[in-house]
């Protein structure tokens, strides 16, 4: 048991031992709990994930690698605006590349679980680079067309089928158990300060050289992702074993008869369909609620972005995630969703907005981490696989539903509707309970 006297699947725990490390597939040793990294593990603190070195060169990977990607996709929507002139095949252009994960999401989480983690991620972040570079390349002989665009988009949506949940299944390899909610938390701060920090790169490289560097940024980017890859030995095996031959119906079987892991994916998937659409409802509730413009669309979503990173820091300081925790996140999210419904003006919509940003992505960063810590190695690609297809699988059919409430009822009645979501959440998270099950090792998230 863990000091909060949780108990965790005894399978997921990595495996290593005093002293010297077992050799990988690759035949590097695995770093070891010994030494620093064994004395931290019963530290507390948001940046405690920080102390184990395979953690740390991924995150300094991580880092310039999700701020080139969206400087990218800045410079890739100013381009196809002032290419075709029309909003509505700018967003046809940016959907595309979610069309291969909303159909085939779940069986990259298959592949995950058949080979080597960290070699699979060299090859997905390699195959990224050259897309990029491709991209690069077309800009800067001129022939950056928007078919060439939505080509190279959908082959990077391949490449994310698998590339997600391997990403997801790899960092549980790399710290002990106790540090995992803060790895999952700082892994969410880099995506969320990448929001705000990508983009207003991408538009000073804009305003003075124009979007080709853009381009140049992401693709030279992977290098550095490559690299930490490359040098890092996680501390436990992160490759296929035994349990891991049955494929996309044997994860769905493994994931519904554990409670630990359906209910994070049931709320996630409800949550994330209807109140997790603010790229939908920001820009009509900037302009048609408070009659703003594009400057108050860009403060509206930067207080959200912050709140953000505040909400994935403060989640690091939990050890270990609780039911009660995912029910008081989705409760939180809820109600302020509905204080921005009700919002007078920008200035108090900017205060609920920076709280909203810090409850939803407290409920995913949650979400994401109690799956991960209840999911056995032998399926946690399949499962990662689920949590990406709930989370971001859903957005284009989300857009779709909130569009129509907006058309309707405007941006308000849109984020009501993601209110009414969060809290039908939270309340099928008070109605379950661990029933008796064969696998007595898995934790109950109601424990005291």
């Amino acid at each position: 048991m863990d000091r909060e006297g949780l108990r965790v699947v005894p399978e997921a725990a990595p495996d290593v031992a005093e002293g010297r490390g077992r050799p990988d597939e690759d035949g590097a040793p695995i770093e070891t709990a010994s030494g620093e990294h064994g004395r931290a593990t019963g530290r507390r603190g948001t940046f405690r994930a920080l102390r184990s070195r395979p953690f740390r060169l991924y995150f300094a990977g991580q880092v310039a690698s999700a701020s080139g990607t969206f400087v990218q996709q800045t410079a890739i929507g100013w381009l196809v605006l002032r290419l075709t002139g029309s909003a509505a095949e700018l967003g046809l252009v940016l959907a595309v590349g979610g069309v291969p994960s909303l159909l085939f999401g779940p069986w990259g989480g298959t592949i995950a679980d058949r080979v080597n983690l960290r070699r699979l991620l060299i090859g997905t972040q390699t195959a990224f680079g050259v897309l990029a570079g491709l991209l690069w390349a077309l800009a800067i002989a001129g022939k950056a067309s928007v078919p060439a665009i939505v080509a190279i988009s959908v082959a990077g949506g391949v490449v994310q089928i698998a590339d997600s949940p391997a990403r997801q299944a790899l960092v549980g390899s790399l710290v002990m158990p106790a540090d995992l909610s803060s790895a999952v938390s700082l892994n969410g701060v880099v995506m969320n300060s990448a929001r705000v920090v990508g983009p207003a790169l991408a538009g000073v490289l804009i305003v003075t050289i124009g979007t080709t560097p853009c381009f140049a940024v992401n693709a030279l980017s992977y290098l550095a992702v490559i690299a930490a890859l490359v040098l890092l030995r996680p501390l436990r095996p992160a490759t296929r074993r035994r349990g891991s031959n049955g494929g996309v119906r044997e994860g769905l079987r493994y994931a519904a008869s554990r409670q630990q892991l359906w209910l994070p994916l049931i709320m996630m998937a409800l949550v994330g369909l209807l109140a997790f659409n603010f790229p939908v409802i920001l820009p009509v509730l900037a302009s048609h609620t408070f009659h703003g413009n594009g400057g108050t669309y860009g403060l509206l979503t930067t207080m959200l972005s912050i709140g953000s990173v505040g909400g994935s820091l403060g989640v690091g300081l939990i050890r270990h995630p609780r039911r009660p925790y995912l029910m008081t996140a989705a409760l939180a999210f809820g109600a302020l969703l509905a204080a921005t419904a009700g919002a007078p003006d920008v200035a108090v919509a900017c205060l609920t907005l920076l709280a909203t940003g810090a409850a939803a992505f407290s409920f995913v960063t949650l979400c994401s981490t109690t799956l991960q810590l209840h999911s056995s190695p032998d399926y946690r690609g399949r499962i990662m696989a689920l949590w990406v297809y709930v989370y971001i699988g859903t957005t284009p059919v989300g857009s779709v539903i909130t569009g129509a409430i907006i058309s309707a009822g405007g941006a308000r009645a849109a984020l009501l509707t993601g209110a009414a979501a969060c809290l039908a959440a939270a309340a099928i998270a008070s109605r379950v309970h661990t029933p008796p099950h064969a696998d007595a090792a898995l934790a109950d998230l109601a424990g005291a």
